[in-house]
């Protein structure tokens, strides 16, 4: 592959897998490429750790607030400016006081308990099939159960938030996409619930970050209905899709990494699946890139990057940045130091669920590995039509059918 065969513009390329190929051209021949769009007016790529991490920590010259995606907005996804990833200081500093009273260790230590429980009912559910689909079944549960118990979302309701962020976040796959409303639809169900659910705690208090949020004060600062919409928004599609992603691709190194699946089943320490975690989140990526938009002419390596242009910042490729990571294209679950970007590589746009997502990735790892030893791939994994979300959408695994827990 050469440097004329590079265009990350195209869905197609990453569902294939040939990205980490573009990924690598790029970093070698030309960090700072300039991609031209098939219906936008182009954009720059940022593909080295050092750029990627620089850009997004200066707010003041790569800002979010004209989108954090490469799609033009248009008014059907304006309204997606109102969200965090989306928002720049003084109101992205405002919000993000007043949020982050709901991810405070408090908040988090309140559920570890339950998601240790939900972890092991997760693999309940199919050990003793024998086989099933890892992502619908497996994967996709502990960030649903997560999330709906920081939001005390029922659990009548809960299958409902997985439809909408797949509907939400695979517009561009021809197997969740709907009519062309589908999106605004969506969006309009979520605020009417996520209303709904505000009123309810106004009347009922839990401890809940719903009702934690509604009552968060910062300075005299409240959310309004709207930002608090927006952020259950947020939270659902961002919460669900990352770690379910995470998860999947994490569990597909392993099965593609025998040898490496075989240190945490001999060791499933603490600190060996913590470790391997981060490795897991190297390797995955969850969200191959955020859009800035250029405040002021910058020279990055030599290269002008002129006011109002679009600028990716590709995580996936900083994350296999050959001067960072030994061997980076290893699966590695001792692989340290691991100073990958999973969650920004710093700045004010550091996520802000990190450590929600740390902790659901070593519970339903350490349950994977210690009681589905011969897990093995049972047929083709299917990958999702993005160049946004690195997203696995099926992959059957089989085992040998084993003992719920309740019964060992």
């Amino acid at each position: 592959m050469d440097l004329h065969d590079v265009d990350l513009s195209d869905p197609d390329v990453f569902q294939r897998g040939d990205h980490h190929e573009m990924f690598a051209v790029l970093r070698r021949e030309d960090p700072v490429h300039w991609q031209p769009e098939r219906t936008g007016r182009g954009f720059w790529c940022l593909t080295t750790h050092a750029d990627v991490q620089a850009a997004n920590r200066d707010a003041a010259t790569f800002k979010s607030g004209e989108g954090f995606t490469l799609a033009e907005p248009d008014e059907d996804t304006a309204t997606f400016g109102e969200l965090l990833p989306g928002m720049d200081a003084p109101r992205h500093t405002r919000f993000r006081r007043i949020v982050n009273r709901g991810f405070t260790p408090r908040m988090l230590g309140l559920i570890e308990g339950h998601l240790t429980y939900k972890a092991q009912v997760i693999v309940d559910n199919v050990i003793e099939r024998g086989s099933c689909d890892f992502v619908t079944d497996i994967a996709a549960e502990l960030p649903l159960q997560a999330i709906a118990e920081l939001m005390g979302v029922p659990q009548e309701d809960r299958r409902q938030l997985f439809d909408w962020s797949n509907k939400m976040i695979g517009i561009d796959d021809p197997e969740y996409r709907g009519d062309p409303d589908q999106g605004r639809q969506t969006a309009a169900e979520m605020f009417l619930y996520a209303d709904a659910l505000g009123r309810e705690r106004a009347g009922e208090p839990r401890d809940d970050i719903v009702t934690t949020l509604i009552n968060a004060e910062v300075d005299g600062d409240h959310l309004s209905d709207a930002e608090f919409g927006m952020f259950f928004l947020l939270l659902v599609v961002a919460g669900n899709e990352t770690t379910r992603n995470a998860t999947a691709h994490g569990m597909r190194a392993l099965l593609e990494n025998p040898d490496e699946l075989a240190k945490l089943v001999a060791d499933p320490s603490r600190e060996r699946i913590e470790r391997a975690v981060e490795e897991i989140l190297r390797w995955a990526s969850p969200v191959l890139y955020f859009r800035r938009t250029a405040t002021r002419d910058v020279v990055v390596r030599d290269t002008t990057i002129k006011a109002g242009d679009k600028v990716a910042l590709w995580y996936a490729s900083a994350n296999r940045d050959e001067t960072v990571f030994p061997d980076p294209y290893r699966f590695d679950v001792d692989r340290w130091p691991n100073e990958h970007v999973a969650f920004g590589g710093g700045g004010p746009h550091f996520c802000l669920g990190a450590n929600l997502a740390r902790m659901e990735l070593r519970l339903i790892f350490r349950e994977i590995v210690t009681r589905l030893h011969d897990v093995e791939l049972a047929g083709p994994v299917e990958a999702l039509r993005s160049n946004f979300v690195g997203g696995i959408k099926h992959m059957p695994v089989r085992w040998t059918p084993a003992q719920l827990a309740a019964a060992r």
